[in-house]
């Protein structure tokens, strides 16, 4: 039961790089935080995506920029080829297109 709710998560995490990535939100480009919750739906509350997103910021994969209306998310850029090899672990067919 654990190790499927953690493959769940891992599933979850490549959504969200998978969005960010096909929005093309990488380094400066970012987008508030509440739209990830918007565009990547799952049945469970809010805490356990912002517990994800979090989980994706210590790994290094995004970040995180505070503003006067809240928080915005981007790709780290830095970190694009770990980003892809997550991506592509659940998404094969859309590598070819957020690299270039």
């Amino acid at each position: 039961m654990v190790d499927d709710e953690s493959e769940a998560d891992e599933k979850v995490k490549a959504m969200i790089l998978h969005t960010l990535a096909r929005k093309r939100k990488w380094g400066k480009s970012h987008t508030p935080l509440i739209n990830i919750v918007k565009w990547v739906v799952i049945r469970k509350n809010g805490k356990r995506m912002k517990k994800l997103i979090s989980e994706l910021r210590k790994e290094g994969l995004v970040n995180i920029k505070p503003t006067h209306y809240g928080e915005e998310i981007s790709l780290n850029f830095y970190q694009k080829e770990k980003v892809i090899e997550v991506i592509k672990k659940y998404f094969n067919d859309f590598i070819a297109n957020i690299i270039s």
